[in-house]
Order: C-alpha cells, then structure tokens, then sequence
C-alpha cells in the first residue's frame, strides 16, 4: 500500500510523461534519457537492460509510457510485453526497435504494444508517439510500419510448426535431426519444407533463411 501511495505522489507532483526504458545498450539508453528531458512534458524516471529486470521497473514505478527494445539479453521484449500487460492490461508501451520485419510489427501490436517505432527514424516521431500513446491512442505505427503490415496481409501464412522447420534450418540442422528432434518422419519434413518453400517463394533452404529473417519470421544471433 505504501508503494502504491508513493507513485501516486510522484505521479501528483508533476505534470510530466513517466516514461521506463527498456535497452540493453547503455549508450542507447543515455541517449534517450537525453532526448526526452529536452521535452518539457517527458522525464525518463528508470531504465532496464533486460526484459526481467524491465518487469521488476515496471511494477516498482508503474510509468505512464513503456519503451521497449525487441532485442534484449535473456527474456525478449515480445516476452517481456506480454507479462507486463498480463499483470497491468492497462499498461502502455511503445516497441522502439532495429528490426524492420513485418512480422515483428505484428507480434508486438498482437502482444499489446501500443505502437512500433523504428530507432533509424526522426527523434520527433517517437516524442509525438510518446503523448499520443499517454493520451490513450492506439495502436500507431508510421507510414512504413503500416506497409510492413500490409505486406504481412498479402503473404501466406507460415504456420508454428512451418516456423519451428524454419528455425531448425537456421541452427544448420538437416531433414533427419529436424525429423528425431520435432518427433516426425523425414517424409514429414520434405513435406513442410516444400510448403515453404512455396509460401516464401524460394527454391533452396539459403533462400528460405534470408527471406525468414527478412519478414522478422527469425533472428540470427
């Protein structure tokens, strides 16, 4: 209760965007936190270079805006997402993020994401992201990030056992491991392999793998 009683204090003291960052990279992080205190309106109240340690400040501050990085040590920003908005639903974060894959768009609106802002695009766009998702609208996303869904919608869908085949092939793995690992024949593998082969368009498993990371279907560490 007295946690509670507290952020509500903060919160009543001032007028400002409480705003969590959570990114891995400390310069990134600094160079945010610099940023946003030029707004008169924004202050950056606490940081995390993890997903977990992301939960942990979320529920300790309880921000008004959460920015997200998809790509953290340990827990995922997705994952890291969906158990904030599990324990708060009515919590509001902005995936702010490298990655240009159309299905990296979809799954963090599909996990809660209030909207998605590429790191490459102008400073203004995410300060205007921050007050519009503080003033409950949602979900945003810019012009390119609604081409990128809209290309998602023309494409086939590859389905969970299509995409674990996938993920398989980028770990360099061949038809016999994937079939002992997933529990299904060889035959069942060719079989998924030629239907994505067709879904993606491709011919040989090196162009299976480009187009996956491409679309954000995978990640290569």
């Amino acid at each position: 209760m007295e946690k509670v009683l507290s952020v509500k204090n903060e919160r009543a003291a001032t007028a400002t965007i409480r705003i969590l960052c959570v990114e891995d990279h400390r310069l990134v992080r600094e160079g945010i936190a610099s940023l946003l205190s030029q707004q008169p309106d924004m202050r950056v109240v606490t940081s995390a270079a993890t997903g977990e340690e992301g939960i942990v400040q979320f529920r300790r501050h309880r921000p008004d805006v959460t920015l997200m990085d998809l790509q953290l040590p340990g827990m995922s920003g997705l994952d890291a997402i969906r158990e904030i908005r599990r324990e708060s639903p009515d919590a509001r974060v902005i995936v702010l993020t490298m990655y240009h894959g159309e299905e990296d768009v979809y799954r963090s609106l599909e996990a809660g994401a209030a909207a998605y802002v590429l790191k490459d695009t102008l400073s203004d766009e995410l300060i205007s992201a921050i007050r519009d998702v503080h003033h409950g609208k949602q979900p945003i996303a810019s012009a390119d990030v609604q081409s990128l869904l809209a290309e998602r919608n023309r494409h086939k869908h590859i389905t969970p056992r299509e995409l674990q085949v996938i993920e398989l092939l980028s770990q360099g793995m061949r038809n016999k491991e994937i079939a002992a690992l997933l529990g299904i024949s060889e035959e069942t593998v060719q079989v998924h392999l030629r239907n994505i082969y067709l879904k993606l368009d491709v011919n040989d498993r090196t162009a299976v793998l480009a187009v996956a990371v491409r679309r954000g279907l995978i990640h290569l560490s």
